[in-house]
């Protein structure tokens, strides 16, 4: 019997009965469904901590000033240990077989800055013209902090996105006069836009670059002071003062960012720096050790247990929709009995019974795993768009979609597709 033909005849008992096929695919729908939006919530979150993680740096290694843990009363920590200082830095700089350079941050008390009445929320960072070697944020437009800056201590900053579209909308801001705390400051650039996400990749807080504003960080250190202790924008200003009746150095810098030459010389430099702390520091753990390459991988291992269950679970809903179809064809078999006896009185074979059954029920797992794919869109837009999460459907969950769905047709059809091909034709022809 012609191919052609059977494919006629087996869309024609499909169309005979539309709820009853639209019932047999439901199963095949919501598995496919569940598939497509569970891989496209999986796949976005990865991008999004690719992305996250590329801001940090994925060849760097940062150090953050922390106020250390001490038993109450104890000034071990004021006695000993420095805080945080450029002198780590340079210390660190010796290695530059492993180390390409250090820069370090300070993040002054200003929560804002001001330009003819217009106000924006900001973090002031000071820094040095490395800094933007050691992030893969870039410059718009304008030029950033130099060297020469820093040696006749201008007054000059550089915005972040946000910053700039709250104080100048869609005006030109460069050589425009900014007030930073008491002082003026000429702009001399603006970062350009980055998007950040949720902000927080594996339980840490990511800071909002777009509202930065840059200044050289020898300026800082020379006109301005740190009179009090804040949280600026998740960034902990710590000054030496009292705090539950303990002292403690206020560190000289914020944050160092190491950046490495060479990525597999990151495990590496994390120890190498974390000695070198170590030491410098008294054993007084006034920092904390941030390593975004070590981040990846555990990002990227949650996902992978994600993907697993989530994978597991609409699996589960495959399962469910293949044993609804084999139960169905199963009773169209029992239905259709004396239909088979006449086919095969008049000269069919059992392998084309058999055929037309399996076409069936892979017609049925096709067309379930069509609209599934479109309800998972649906479905991933929906999660996108109500709660906010990144979603991208990729070619693999759509060829794994169709690769399931295909398989689920041939193992739950070819049982019932196998017991119509064994009829007997004499009892099929009485069967009534």
């Amino acid at each position: 019997m012609e191919s052609s033909f059977l494919f006629q005849e087996s869309f024609e008992a499909l169309g005979n009965h539309k709820l009853r096929t639209f019932l047999t695919m439901l199963g095949v729908i919501i598995g496919v469904a569940a598939v497509v939006a569970m891989l496209s919530i999986g796949e976005g979150a990865k991008q999004e901590a690719l992305e996250q993680i590329s801001i940090l740096g994925i060849n760097n290694v940062i150090v953050n000033a922390k106020v250390p843990q001490m038993p109450d009363g104890s000034d071990v920590g004021l006695q000993r240990s420095p805080g945080l200082s450029l002198a780590d830095a340079d210390n660190l700089l010796e290695f530059e077989d492993l180390i390409a350079n250090v820069v370090p941050q300070r993040y002054e008390p200003i929560s804002a800055i001001f330009y003819q009445g217009n106000e924006a929320a900001v973090r002031v960072v000071s820094t040095t013209p490395d800094f933007i070697y050691s992030s893969s944020i870039e410059v718009e437009y304008g030029r950033f902090i130099t060297e020469m800056d820093i040696d006749e201590f201008s007054q000059v900053c550089v915005l972040g996105a946000k910053a700039k579209r709250e104080l100048f909308a869609f005006a030109d801001p460069i050589g425009e006069s900014v007030h930073i705390g008491d002082l003026s400051f000429t702009v001399i650039g603006v970062m350009a836009d980055k998007y950040i996400g949720r902000g927080k990749v594996e339980g840490l807080e990511l800071k909002n670059f777009n509202e930065d504003v840059y200044i050289p960080l020898s300026t800082a250190q020379k006109k301005m002071e740190r009179i009090e202790q804040q949280e600026n924008f998740g960034a902990f200003v710590i000054i030496g003062s009292q705090e539950g009746g303990q002292a403690y150095n206020t560190p000289e810098i914020d944050q160092l960012t190491i950046s490495v030459t060479d990525l597999k010389h990151v495990p590496v430099v994390s120890k190498l720096v974390e000695r070198i702390l170590a030491r410098r520091h008294a054993g007084i753990e006034d920092y904390e050790i941030v390593v975004p390459e070590s981040l990846l991988r555990q990002s990227q291992k949650t996902q992978q247990i994600f993907n697993i269950v989530m994978g597991a679970i609409a699996g589960l809903s495959l399962l469910v929709g293949g044993i609804g179809i084999m139960n169905i064809m199963l009773a169209s078999v029992l239905e259709r009995t004396r239909e088979i006896g006449v086919r095969r009185a008049v000269g069919a074979r059992r392998t084309d019974v058999l055929r037309q059954f399996l076409i069936e029920a892979i017609t049925i797992c096709l067309l379930g795993c069509a609209a599934g794919i479109a309800v998972g869109l649906i479905i991933s837009k929906a999660i996108s768009f109500y709660a906010g999460w990144p979603t991208i459907v990729s070619a693999y969950s759509i060829v794994l979609a169709v690769g399931v769905s295909t398989t689920v047709g041939v193992l739950f059809g070819i049982f019932p597709a196998r017991k119509a091909a064994r009829l007997d034709v004499i009892e099929s022809l009485r069967y009534e």
